[in-house]
């Protein structure tokens, strides 16, 4: 038993005469603002009070009960409900610290309580218990206690119609707070805050700007509360004009700027991409903040300097959940998904426990790195840490798993999925449509829409991109058509490109141009980029030239554009015009991507670019490479140089098509893998049509499966057939 450090009664029963009433009273309030207000010690008080019958003294019970919130609500309640039909005023201010404690639904129980009893209530209650609806997104307690305030009388009370407003807010009916605020004949500045915050907590950062413009128009000088939640609606808005204008008038206005509004301006200025500005605030922000400097980070993952946020991230002394999440999205966004998982790792031996946020891009990263064996354990974690029944999620690992090569792992996470929307169905048809496997893809889209999921804009990418892939034209043509005729949805760029791609890869080069023509916006560098490959395939050089010299207009450091329109001289052997391409791209610092191919072996990851010899077991793959075109050549392979479009001798150009990274890749893997076993391939680039033949043979040969992501799709080699049906 707790022992007080304070006595209760100074008067001794025996010597002293009986204290007064007014005496004991007196005593017990200065008491209870007095001693230390544990538990233990607030009910001592409670019980000398019952003693000497003082419990009627509605005052002397409330001030017992109020000192009780920060320890056990649940005993403020009952104190509460001892007390002999308290006063209005008394009752509010109970109900006024009810709803700010830590169970404020408990406000709502106390008011039901209240009206069984016969209590009264009057415009002052409302705001209380208006607020505890909002903060446990009482819609419907919320939508009866307005009712019941218009039927007494005090809906129209501007304390009263702003707790309604950010009741509306909270439960997410923003119309419903807007009307309200609309019809409020007197908006202080509290108003207009909580129709602004409603705004930002409903992701509207756009119409919390010209909210915010009419706000100063009707006289209302904002305050720094306003100016804060301005500012971060710019930058979530990425409205950088409007957040400088508001920097200005913070200037302006010789607002304090403390530690909390430099860090909102920091946040701002980087959540706008304008960096510079945002390190030189940030530099003078002392102490720096955890906010303040995971919106560092964010800022300089989205504009590519990853390097530049990761040393933010080091120099933090405590990192939160959000920050760790956030140098991981960095990662993954910034296509470098090995250390996106490596801090993943990093984060849990901290201690810190990731959230669906954190592993979103986790599965993101695994997806871009394409490793099997990861992401099986990756959908292991998710499984163990709780994750698996979240619909986004799951909507991930479709993603995850189609991208790393397993159709059949992608189709049993969407089939065991007991809720789907819009993205899972759509995740499912592009994983698809990514494995060729168009048949499935119009299938799958055809069954959501028999059950009245509407398809969206990015669905139409994917069953487009699945019949471009399959050379189905007309049914490419009809599900355009359907898509603006049917479902009103606007093509975009990348539905026109997936139609100058499925006309160009069907060689209907005319229909193709005519498309673009008819576009009613400019071409992009995707779909110019689309007709100058078919163009390439085709054989169609003047047109491909066309095409290439627009794409560079757009994009005059297009290292593709370069590459391309080199190839097509080089493929008419305009030797000297080849030259000036690649004195130009000299000139200007572009250069060609190499060749790149990564295969997982064992859970670890080798790398490998064309003509290779870095690998530790770089002497023994190419013994093996020598020995496996040997063999092949024995069933009919010969090394396709035609693509070599390089003014080189003969024998040099087979060397330069035998050393491409994924043959390196694939020796390795017949090397270190178990004969039959699958062996699978990421590759940047879009793979060769020599590679292509090779990878075939490869499959019937030793008898093994490959699969290869290359830059557009995947190929499945099995028995000596692609899956692509060699139309790619």
């Amino acid at each position: 038993m707790a022992i007080m450090t304070h006595p209760i009664l100074p008067f001794s029963p025996h010597s002293l005469p009986t204290p007064t009433t007014t005496a004991l009273h007196h005593h017990y309030t200065h008491l209870l603002s007095s001693i230390s207000t544990s538990l233990p010690h607030l009910k001592q008080v409670h019980a000398q009070i019952l003693r000497h019958r003082l419990d009627r003294s509605n005052s002397l019970l409330l001030t017992l009960l109020l000192s009780s919130f920060p320890h056990n609500a649940a005993y403020a309640v009952s104190l509460f409900h001892q007390l002999h039909r308290p006063e209005t005023h008394l009752s509010n201010r109970f109900l006024r610290e009810l709803s700010r404690s830590s169970q404020p639904e408990n406000t709502l129980s106390v008011f039901e309580r209240m009206r069984r009893e016969g209590l009264g209530v009057d415009r002052f209650s409302f705001p209380s218990l208006l607020k505890a609806s909002a903060r446990v997104s009482g819609l419907s307690e919320g939508m009866e206690l307005h009712g019941l305030a218009a039927k007494m009388g005090f809906d129209s009370d501007p304390f009263v119609q702003t707790a309604l407003v950010g009741m509306y807010a909270a439960c997410g009916e923003i119309r419903d707070a807007r009307q309200m605020f609309d019809k409020m004949s007197h908006r202080d500045i509290v108003t207009w805050n909580t129709m602004i915050d409603g705004y930002c907590q409903s992701g509207l950062f756009d119409d919390v700007l010209p909210l915010f413009e009419e706000m100063k128009s009707s006289n209302i000088e904002p305050d720094e509360k306003m100016f804060s939640t301005v500012l971060s609606a710019c930058g979530r808005a990425a409205n950088l004009d409007f957040g400088k204008a508001i920097h200005e008038l913070v200037t302006e206005k010789n607002v304090a700027v403390d530690s909390h509004l430099q860090s909102v301006l920091v946040t701002m200025y980087a959540g706008c991409g304008s960096m510079d500005v945002a390190q030189t605030l940030f530099a003078k922000l002392t102490p720096k903040n955890v906010v303040a400097s995971t919106a560092m980070v964010n800022g300089y993952s989205k504009v590519g300097q990853v390097e530049a946020a990761r040393l933010i991230f080091n120099q933090m002394v405590e990192k939160d959940l959000v920050c760790w999440s956030a140098m991981i999205s960095g990662y993954a966004e910034s296509d470098q998904p090995q250390e996106a998982l490596k801090l993943f790792n990093e984060m849990q031996v901290s201690g810190l426990k990731p959230d669906q946020v954190t592993m979103l891009s986790v599965i993101s990263a695994c997806a871009q790195l394409g490793a099997m064996d990861q992401a099986k354990w990756i959908h292991k974690f998710v499984d163990n840490s709780g994750f698996g029944k979240a619909l986004p999620v799951n909507n991930a690992l479709i993603d995850m798993y189609a991208k790393c090569g397993s159709l059949e792992s992608a189709r049993g996470v969407f089939v065991q999925m007991r809720r789907r929307n819009v993205i899972s169905w759509t995740s499912m048809i592009s994983a698809f449509a990514m494995h060729g496997d168009a048949s499935n893809a119009l299938k799958l889209f055809h069954q959501m829409k028999a059950e009245n999921i509407e398809p969206n804009g990015v669905t139409f990418v994917g069953v487009l991109y699945a019949c471009s892939h399959a050379g189905l034209v007309e049914e490419g043509r009809n599900i355009f058509d359907s898509m603006v005729n049917a479902y009103n949805i606007a093509p975009k760029h990348e539905h026109y490109g997936c139609m100058v791609d499925l006309y160009g890869r069907a060689n209907l080069l005319r229909e193709a141009l005519e498309l673009v023509e008819s576009m009613p916006f400019a071409p992009n560098f995707i779909i110019w980029g689309s007709l100058m490959a078919a163009c390439r395939k085709h054989g169609e050089l003047e047109l491909g030239e066309f095409a290439a010299k627009q794409l560079l207009e757009l994009d005059p450091e297009h290292d593709g554009a370069h590459v391309l329109l080199s190839n097509i001289y080089a493929k008419e052997r305009r030797w000297q015009d080849v030259g000036d391409v690649r004195n130009s791209m000299k000139h200007k610092g572009i250069f060609k991507e190499k060749g790149c191919s990564r295969i997982e072996l064992n859970s670890e990851l080798h790398e490998f670019l064309t003509a290779d010899k870095n690998h530790k077991q770089a002497d023994e793959i190419y013994a093996k490479l020598n020995e496996m075109v040997s063999e092949l050549k024995l069933v009919g392979y010969a090394p396709n140089t035609s693509n070599v479009l390089v003014d080189l001798n003969e024998e040099d150009k087979k060397e330069a098509v035998l050393w491409h990274s994924e043959k390196l890749a694939v020796s390795y893997g017949l090397i270190r893998q178990k004969q039959g076993s699958c062996i699978r391939i990421i590759k940047n680039l879009r793979i060769c049509e020599d590679c292509h033949t090779y990878m075939k043979l490869v499959s019937n040969f030793y008898r093994t499966e490959i699969v290869i992501r290359d830059r557009t799709r995947f190929h499945h080699f099995r028995d000596g057939v692609c899956s692509c049906n060699d139309y790619w």
